[in-house]
């Protein structure tokens, strides 16, 4: 049932995404990171050591809290019958992957820079956590196929792989490590201490499926008309460390390969400038195109892991 779920749910998030108004759990998970980030700055009281464990415990309970409804809501799903329980397995896996609306944002951009460069650094600004008031064409472009490629394994693989593994329970529980990452995981003065403990779970669940993501990107390069498959595994190979994440760069590395582009390097962040090395090598000029290729990568990855990991869901 896993297996059915999980491709069920997948081919629900491709025809309908993330509607507006739809109560997702990830606004639910977020709600409550953010009141425990309130509690726990109030106890600390600016102390680091006190910070630190309150994030573990910030982590801990997102984790477990967000399993247990899920658990509960499936419990309450198993008197309706087998088929009760499948429907809302399904849907449960749809909330747990992002693949349309990664994409949907990242056409955004493409669309607000065709009205203005101001239009562009405003959408960009929806999904990155640089800041983009000053940005260039070239590096808001480059800032959406990062985020696509970056989020390729957080927001559609990893969810899968643990969609299959341990069905929505486990699967909200990496969502609910996800969203704390996402909110909590910087390196700034701010965040270094609360953040820490959920960033190192994410690191951790991300491990693997970013290694995945990476070598079918560079599978799916080479099915996709204008994509170099070759020099997105090679580069992969050369700039997978390239990151201050031990995951990012994977897939972002793949796709600079695939686009025969240059990405990372240093950003702004919170008024602070972050030095990070470049991935992938500058043989041509960064176009707005690059957005509807990325997002076609990502699309023919997911695609080639859910096939996948349907074939061995169904097997065992």
């Amino acid at each position: 049932m896993n297996a059915i779920a999980m491709l069920a749910g997948f081919v629900l998030d491709l025809l309908i995404g993330d509607p507006e108004g739809w109560p997702h759990p990830v606004i639910w998970i977020g709600k409550y990171i953010s009141l425990a980030d309130r509690k726990i700055r109030a106890r600390a009281d600016g102390d680091s050591a006190k910070l630190r464990r309150g994030s573990v415990w910030m982590t801990v309970s997102t984790c477990l809290i967000a399993m247990a409804v899920t658990a509960a809501v499936l419990r309450l799903a198993m008197f309706g019958g087998r088929w009760a329980l499948l429907a809302v397995m399904s849907v449960l896996s749809w909330t747990c992957l992002s693949a349309k609306c990664l994409a949907k944002e990242a056409q955004g951009v493409a669309k607000a820079l065709k009205r203005s460069l101001d239009d562009g650094r405003k959408q960009v600004g929806r999904i990155v956590g640089r800041d983009t008031a000053c940005l260039s064409e070239e590096e808001i472009v480059k800032a959406t196929v990062e985020t696509v490629a970056e989020n390729t394994t957080d927001g559609v693989i990893s969810p899968m792989i643990y969609l299959l593994i341990g069905g929505p329970i486990l699967a909200m529980g990496f969502k609910a490590s996800s969203t704390l990452d996402s909110m909590e995981g910087y390196l700034d003065e701010k965040y270094r201490n609360i953040g820490w403990c959920g960033a190192k779970l994410d690191d951790v669940l991300n491990y693997i499926p970013a290694r995945l993501s990476g070598l079918l990107m560079c599978l799916s390069a080479a099915l996709i008309k204008g994509l170099d498959g070759r020099n997105a595994f090679r580069i992969m190979k050369r700039d997978h460390a390239n990151h201050l994440s031990p995951n990012c760069a994977w897939t972002e590395s793949a796709a600079a390969g695939a686009l025969h582009i240059q990405l990372g390097g240093s950003h702004e962040y919170f008024g602070k400038i972050i030095e990070k090395p470049t991935i992938g090598d500058a043989d041509r000029a960064v176009r707005k195109s690059d957005i509807v290729h990325t997002n076609r990568l990502m699309y023919a990855t997911a695609i080639l892991m859910a096939a996948v990991l349907f074939a061995i869901g169904m097997i065992l």
